[in-house]
């Protein structure tokens, strides 16, 4: 009984916490998203080997395990796009940073994992 009861309060969360990202943040196509990337702030949300193995041009990396203690290096007043592998730690970002003010968020669909534009690696 306690299982069936703990299995369904994780389905819960998880389906409220989809929809509250859904509410929190714009999910765009890469097509929109290099459109307004440029006039924005580009946060890589992955850890650095993931940033140091490739990584969309012009992006800082402050990751996840990070954001708490380095949101300050983001402006409040700028749309931040943000992206990860597939989209599940930039969700997850985004509602830290909303609860930290942040209003203007955005992130990739399909994450990194589906990005074919220009970018870079660290050798």
């Amino acid at each position: 009984m306690f299982l069936l009861i703990l299995v369904g309060a994780i389905a819960a969360y998880t389906i409220f916490s989809y929809f509250y990202q859904r509410k929190i943040m714009k999910t765009l196509t890469e097509e929109e998203f290099r459109a307004g990337y440029r006039k924005a702030q580009l946060i890589d949300v992955r850890e650095p080997n993931e940033f140091e193995g490739g990584h969309i041009l012009g992006a800082r990396n402050i990751p996840m395990s990070q954001m708490r203690q380095r949101h300050k290096e983001i402006r409040k007043d700028q749309p931040v796009y943000l992206y990860c592998q597939n989209t599940v730690r930039s969700g997850r970002t985004a509602q830290m940073l909303k609860k930290k003010g942040f209003s203007d968020l955005y992130t990739l669909k399909g994450g990194f994992k589906g990005w074919s534009g220009r970018i870079k690696t660290k050798k």
